[in-house]
Order: C-alpha cells, then structure tokens, then sequence
C-alpha cells in the first residue's frame, strides 16, 4: 500500500523540507566562499525529493548511512539543522563533536551512521546493521544512500550478494546523479541499466524518477512494506541530477552548461510548488533559524 498525502497541513511540510535542505547548501556555498567553512563540501542542490521522499517511510527505529553527500538526508532524517551547521565550522557543538566536518555527519539520536567519505565504504556496514536487527529481531531496516559511482565498485557487489543471501532487512537506495564525481555514466558503467545490477543477486529493483517527490514516496513505500514483510532487501535507483558541481573546488569540465539548465526546468521543488499551487511565501519556514547566523 503506498502512503496517502491526506492533508494540506503534511503537502506543505514536505515542500518545507525540500526548501530547508536547499537553503542550508545555498547558505553553505555562501559561507565557503567566506571562508568560514573550509574543507571539501558536496551539496545536494537538485536532489531534494529523494532524501526527503525516502524519508516518509522510515520509523524512529530504523538506521540511515550516507554518503559524503549527505546534508539532505542528515535533515531530513531530523538531525538538528544547528548543529549540521555547527559541524560545518569544526566546533564541539557539532553533530559529530566538530571532528568530522561535513563529510563525517553522525547523530546516534536519529540513528543517522554517517556520512562516508569512502566511496561505497558503507555498503557492507549498512549490510552489518540489517543483518544485526534480523539476528536480534529487532523492528527495524537499513536504508542506505550511496551514487552511482559506487555501483561501480566491488565492495557494491559484495554487499549486494551478501544482503541477498543473508536476506537482509535493507533498502539501497542509488541517486543516479549522472556523474559520480566528475565522469558521465556512460564512461564508468559497461552497463548503464543500473536496475540490472542489483536484479542480478535476486534484489527487485526499480527505476524511480529522483525529481518527482510523489514518485519517490510511492516507490520507497512499497520497497519499505516488502522489506518489514520479511522480503528481504530491495533496491531502489532514482535518476537524479545535482544542479551545482562534484564539490566546492571543481571547475565543473564535464558537463555543457546547457544540460544543466535543461535539468533544472525539472526541479523537484517547482514542480512539487506547481502540484500544490502554492508559491514560497505559502511554506512558512522559520524567518531566522539558527544556523543561518551562525559564527
């Protein structure tokens, strides 16, 4: 049964959340351009609805990694915005204590077990979780975001044959951005239908359109359901398209800026503005939230 959006109240909180995570990573790029933030920072402009798409699904018990591209799903899983920021500018506020920066976000109180700077590095950790909650039988699953430049990897396919086999409680989730870090998918992938990849371990796993947040509901609920059913893993890959580059310091050579603005024509908040036919002034968010001043 996928979910019903049945009141306005919920419509205009989700559109909320994909504006929260896009102005966080705009304040970002602002405040790394300030200097204040220094390190590698990876935004997530242009993916918005499938973090907070994923999300809607997901119960307090259930565990959540990342990749080092995981400002969106850090906030839409609930970890406090403030203290995101916090680890942003290496202070002991900070999610992670101000040791991880943005990379290396942590919050054990959402259950949120990073950020990972390792390409693929948390695949077979997310396997661990979801076969630790099956051992225990405990009520929960593993959700783990990673791109599509890790589906290139072995550790990928490791972890893929071992969730199959172990029957694990797991949702992968692939954010087909394209590009990975700076290569067209065509270049790093002989095969290029990444459904295939996972339905070659025995994992149902369906395409999902990552700009369409109604899409990305529907999608994650019936995986989801199949999962607490005792299903086993299931797979998700949502084509998606990040709107700003790789990270802070790439020039951005790969891609003819015309495709970008064709992509952005598709962004996930003006179309889901445009289904609610509600404008900004409509969402209400918090006018000062913390971390929009933060020093």
């Amino acid at each position: 049964m996928t979910r019903k959006l049945e009141t306005a109240e919920h419509r205009r909180h989700l559109l909320h959340e994909m504006l929260r995570i896009r102005r966080f990573e705009e304040k970002c790029a602002e405040l790394y351009s300030a200097s204040k933030i220094r390190g590698f920072l990876h935004l997530y402009v242009g993916e918005e609805a499938v973090a907070v798409g994923v999300m809607q699904a997901l119960t307090p018990a259930d565990n959540v990694l990342s990749t080092y591209r995981e400002h969106g799903h850090a906030l839409a899983r609930g970890v406090d915005a403030g203290a995101i920021m916090a680890e942003m500018y290496g202070k002991q506020e900070g999610c992670s204590g101000g040791r991880g920066g943005s990379m290396h976000l942590f919050d054990k109180r959402t259950r949120f077990f990073g950020g990972n700077a390792i390409v693929g590095g948390h695949l077979p950790m997310a396997v661990g979780l979801a076969l630790a909650d099956k051992k225990q039988k405990r009520e929960a699953i593993t959700v783990c975001f990673f791109g599509e430049g890790a589906a290139a990897e072995g550790v990928f396919h490791e972890s893929m044959n071992l969730a199959a086999l172990w029957k694990v409680p797991a949702l992968f989730v692939c954010e087909n951005n394209q590009y990975a870090m700076g290569t067209a998918l065509r270049f790093t992938h002989a095969s290029t239908d990444l459904v295939r990849k996972g339905e070659a371990y025995g994992i149902p796993t369906h395409a999902v359109d990552g700009m369409d947040l109604r899409a990305v509901i529907q999608a994650t609920d019936k995986a989801t359901a199949s999962i607490r059913k005792g299903d086993g893993p299931r797979m998700l890959v949502c084509e998606t398209y990040r709107f700003r580059a790789h990270s802070m310091f790439d020039a951005e050579l790969y891609r003819e800026k015309n495709e970008v603005e064709e992509w952005k024509k598709r962004d996930p908040i003006t179309q889901y503005q445009q289904h609610l036919a509600l404008g900004e002034q409509d969402i209400k968010p918090s006018e000062n939230p913390s971390w929009m001043t933060a020093e």
